[in-house]
């Protein structure tokens, strides 16, 4: 592990269960920009199947709500000529399941944002496993002011 993600670089201290590096039990997504796009790769594990060899519908909506988040915020940063990400919640998001998404080999999180306005962005996701689109998002993330509860969460 030689690159830093988004997240260990800006929130180490996160314990979000999806993209938290200081969750112990965690998922532990590890979100890296590449152009236009944040990309991630991740290992599933048979815990977190809905039947066997299949990942669970829950553990694909935290990976694409997370990765997707992470995407929002590291634009705003960029926008901004930030030096932090500001933290960014989910406003809405919605997760279309393609297909079955197998867990026998690492699958791969891309995320790109699509508009940008002021404190919010919509980005659009992908979670691909054996070469196949499995399944999409589009969720609108929202930078946070002081006085929100997870304003201080990284």
């Amino acid at each position: 592990m030689t690159e830093r993600s988004i997240q260990e670089t800006y929130a180490p201290h996160n314990a979000c269960f999806g993209c938290g590096p200081a969750n112990e039990k965690g998922l532990h997504i590890r979100s890296f920009p590449r152009g236009d796009e944040v990309f991630a790769t991740f290992q599933p594990e048979t815990y977190q199947e809905a039947f066997p060899g299949m990942l669970s519908g829950g553990i694909i909506g935290t990976l694409l709500d997370c990765h997707c988040n992470w995407a929002g915020a590291y634009h705003l940063m960029k926008k901004g000529g930030l030096d932090h990400p500001p933290c960014t919640v989910t406003a809405d998001y919605a997760i279309k399941l393609l297909r079955p998404t197998p867990t026998d080999k690492p699958i791969e999180l891309r995320a790109r944002v699509i508009e940008s306005t002021g404190d919010r962005v919509i980005v659009e996701g992908e979670l691909i496993a054996h070469d196949k689109v499995c399944a999409t998002c589009r969720g609108t993330f929202v930078a946070v002011e002081p006085g929100h509860p997870a304003y201080h969460r990284w």
